[in-house]
Order: C-alpha cells, then structure tokens, then sequence
C-alpha cells in the first residue's frame, strides 16, 4: 500500500505520565534511548505501527497525530497545501537523516508526512 500509516504519537502535557499509563496499560516496551528524547512506545508484535508521546507546546490541549511515509516529501507537501492543507512546521530533517513536516488538513487535523531514509 503506498503512503502506509507508519507511526502514531500522543502529544500531550504529561508526556511522561500518557507514555507510562500505555507502557503499563499494554505492557509496551517503553525507550527513551534517541536522539530527541522521544518517548517511544513499541508492542513488539509484527502487525501495527508503533508510536510514541511527545510533550504539547505549552498551554495545549492533548491529541493524537498520524504519521504517513510519502516517497518524496515536497512532492506530498505542494499535493497537500494544493488540496487546501497548510504547514505547521516545514520539512525538517531529522538526526538519523528522516524528513518530516507537519500539516493540518482542510478540517483543521494535524498530521505528518515522513520520507525515510534507507537503512541498510
């Protein structure tokens, strides 16, 4: 499938809180071994997208984000602010070489796109 979900993540003023209630709600491993710190949270199963908890800018509101893998992430950007999207954050690439960008959709969601680099 192209354009899979690929990750989601919680964004919210408690992160450490929100990432040890499902840590312990699902008993998902729970690592904040990166670069950013990013709370990630991982099932271990083959079958899902696994996710993480990122702290909210301060004064808002709690919410859940989808991240989708796009091929070539200007190509999606242009395609998605032409079907009426606006960015939040522009196209930043990240420490381990993935590019992401953050849009809200016509119906005000937020979401992020991510081209991800090839590990081999």
């Amino acid at each position: 499938m192209p354009n899979p979900v690929i990750r989601w993540q919680i964004i919210t003023p408690e992160a450490d809180q929100a990432a040890g209630f499902y840590k312990k709600l699902f008993a998902w491993d729970l690592s904040t071994a990166n670069a950013l710190g990013y709370r990630e949270l991982r099932s271990g199963e083959a079958r899902g997208a696994d996710g993480g908890v990122w702290p909210a800018p301060p004064g808002k509101p709690s919410f859940v984000q989808l991240q989708i893998e796009v091929a070539d992430i200007d190509a999606a950007i242009g395609k998605a602010t032409k079907l009426g999207a606006s960015v939040i954050m522009p196209k930043s690439v990240l420490p381990e070489g993935d590019a992401m960008a953050v849009l809200l959709d016509p119906a005000g969601i937020s979401f992020v796109i991510c081209q991800l680099q090839r590990r081999g």
